[in-house]
């Protein structure tokens, strides 16, 4: 399966310059096939004209995008669980463009992604762990081909109802860091495949634009609604993922409102199955999330405050409690920064440390915790706090630097019981806006315990890179 990824990660990246050589060479302008039209695509992706480059940006309400986009995964900060609204839908995608010319609302696009990581850890499958998501050491991965069907509502105008959805499905080794039990879940909770699929979401938005300055309901599994990192590659500044995110809740079920006070004032409020469960499990308990967002400097900067999981917090399958502060802010054109910090808690984990008599069982997938003497459960807070640099050196370069601090009190996320740093420095390469080359190198280490490799090193250091091929 990874030789056939590969090939066809390969074949993709020849194919359209090819097609376009013959084509051009030939002489055959009109009446293309599909595959001639898909090779235009890429090449005027990869060659702009300056008509294009210069057009004019669509309509927008509200302040004006903070970033550039590329060389970043996005022109806004990142807000979960709604579309950004008031701006327009700006994408375009060569599959759609030999399709129909990105003329419809409804569009089917998506990526490959693969990468490489050189580490000093060697122990085989999960050595390189807890650092994210090149777990194993001294592979090439299959990370993800991701396939997108959706339709975005459009926000800007303030007339008329409007909707959208998206349907992502994912298949690779990334798969294990989506999934969610009961969703597919036995490819990695009873099988631990290397690579698997999951339909990582599945929802609908209905955009109502006469409450307040528009509201956004979105109804399904979605991405959890915090973070500046997400799961999906191109989401991502670095290949790589920070610790913090490599144990936080991935998705949810349920339902999520947004509301647009203000150009200042963003307020979201939803009603969840919980972390990373399917409504229809054991597991599955009312779970409510509350943010807000709160944007100043006509855009450059943004606080994003949330409770992203609240419930009573007992020991279930990543039932934490998640409590979460976000800063975004524009430095000047070229620098701009992002913090998050976060505390999380889970309530009555059962004791693994050995040092209890009749230990209780912990559930297939969900970590006990390393609690004191005596205990058969505890309480396993943990807190962390990243940071991202970011520097734009083009349209088509720019710099990551992340450095973070994870403190796993009860071993409770990683199974270990230390505080983590991590340092990471990246770099990005565009080719027009489809092909994106991200080389990176990494030094971690944990202070309590030998976390990495298995659990006999403190100190971790890794060069890695991958590649995303858009389609």
């Amino acid at each position: 399966m990874r030789f056939v990824a590969y090939s066809l990660f390969t074949l993709a990246l020849t194919v359209p310059a090819q097609l376009y050589s013959q084509v051009q060479s030939s002489g055959q302008q009109p009446d293309r096939n599909f595959f001639q039209r898909l090779g235009d695509a890429y090449w005027q992706d990869w060659h702009p004209s300056p008509a294009a480059a210069s057009a004019p940006a669509p309509a927008r309400r509200g302040y004006p995008a903070p970033l550039d986009s590329p060389p970043f995964p996005s022109s806004d900060y990142s807000v979960g669980g709604t579309p950004v609204i008031g701006a327009p839908d700006t994408q375009t995608y060569s599959l759609m463009q030999a399709i129909n010319q990105n003329r419809s609302r409804i569009k089917v696009y998506g990526w490959l992604n693969g990468g490489f990581n050189v580490s000093t850890s060697n122990k085989g499958d999960g050595a390189n762990a807890p650092a994210a998501y090149y777990y194993s050491p001294n592979r090439i991965t299959a990370d993800q081909a991701v396939l997108y069907i959706e339709r975005l509502p459009d926000t800007v105008q303030t007339d008329h109802v409007d909707w959208g959805f998206r349907v992502a499905q994912l298949y690779g080794q990334d798969y294990r860091f989506t999934t969610a039990k009961g969703i597919l879940s036995q490819q990695l909770l009873a099988r631990n495949h290397q690579n698997g699929y999951d339909p990582v979401m599945v929802y609908v938005d209905l955009y109502i634009p006469k409450v307040a300055k528009g509201m956004n309901i979105r109804m399904g599994r979605y991405i959890s609604l915090p973070d500046i990192e997400a799961q999906l590659a191109p989401n991502n500044y670095t290949y790589s993922h920070s610790l913090l995110y490599g144990v936080d809740p991935y998705t949810q079920t349920g339902i999520i409102a947004s509301i647009k006070l203000s150009d200042h004032w963003l307020v979201q409020a939803g009603l969840s199955a919980g972390n990373d469960v399917a409504p229809w499990t054991k597991d599955a308990k009312p779970t409510l999330t509350a943010c807000v967002n709160y944007t100043w400097h006509k855009g450059g900067d943004a606080l994003y405050t949330c409770a992203n999981s609240v419930n009573d917090g007992k020991y279930a399958y990543n039932n934490v409690q998640g409590y979460y502060e976000t800063w975004y802010h524009r430095i000047n054109a070229t620098w701009h920064t992002d913090t998050e910090t976060w505390f999380m808690y889970e309530r009555q984990v059962p004791n693994i440390g050995g040092n209890v008599a009749n230990p209780l069982p912990t559930e297939t997938g969900a970590n006990g915790a390393f609690c004191s003497a005596g205990e058969r459960t505890c309480f396993a807070p943990e807190v962390a706090v990243v940071n991202y640099l970011e520097h734009e050196f083009s349209a088509h370069r720019y710099l990551s630097i992340r450095n973070e601090f994870l403190d796993d009190i009860k071993g409770q996320r990683t199974g270990f019981a230390t505080k983590y740093s991590e340092h990471l420095v990246s770099y990005g390469m565009w080719i027009g806006s489809t092909v994106l080359f991200r080389p990176e190198v990494r030094l971690e280490h944990s202070y309590d315990l030998a976390a990495y490799d298995l659990g006999t090193k403190h100190t971790q250091f890794i060069v890695a890179g991958d590649l995303t091929y858009h389609f």
